[in-house]
C-alpha cells in the first residue's frame, strides 16, 4: 500500500528511511482525505472540515485493515464487508445515512484516482491513497 517510486527530491530507489516512510504515509493520508472531504462537501453540501477528513481517512484505513485481515480469506464476501466497514466509518463521521456515505466514498475513491493519477503523469511519485480501499 505504501508505494513510492523515485522521490522527486531523493534520487534513486524507493526510500527505505523511516523519514521516507512516515512522508510517503503522511502524503497518501492527505490524499485520502482530500478525496473524503470533496465527497463530503459534494453530496451533504456544508462545510464539513479538512480535519474530520483526516480523521474518517486515518479510522477508515485502519478499520478496513483489521476487517480485511480478519475476513478477507474468505471469497467475495471478505473485500464485501471490509468496503461495508470502511462505508460505516463515513457513515459514523457524516450525516446523511449509508446511501450518503458509500456516494461520499464513491467520490473519494475517484477524486483520489484522479490526484494520483495526476501525480504520476507529472513523474512525480506513485502512491497508494492511505484511506481510500483500492486506490
Amino acid at each position: 500500500m505504501l508505494e513510492l517510486e523515485p522521490l522527486l527530491l531523493q534520487g534513486g530507489g524507493p526510500s527505505r528511511s523511516l523519514g521516507g516512510a512516515i512522508f510517503v504515509f503522511v502524503v497518501n493520508l492527505l490524499i485520502g482525505a482530500v478525496g473524503i472531504h470533496t465527497g463530503a462537501r459534494l453530496i451533504i453540501d456544508r462545510d464539513v472540515g479538512y480535519g474530520r477528513a483526516v480523521f474518517t481517512a486515518f479510522v477508515g484505513a485502519l478499520v478496513w485493515a483489521v476487517v480485511a485481515f480478519f475476513l478477507g480469506w474468505i471469497p467475495l464476501l471478505g473485500p464485501i464487508l471490509a468496503l461495508a466497514a470502511w462505508i460505516g466509518v463515513i457513515n459514523w463521521q457524516y450525516p446523511g445515512g449509508w446511501l450518503a456515505a458509500a456516494t461520499i466514498g464513491g467520490v473519494a475513491w475517484l477524486v483520489a484516482a484522479l490526484v494520483l493519477y495526476a501525480l504520476a503523469a507529472l513523474g512525480l511519485f506513485r502512491f497508494a491513497a492511505f484511506g481510500i480501499p483500492g486506490v
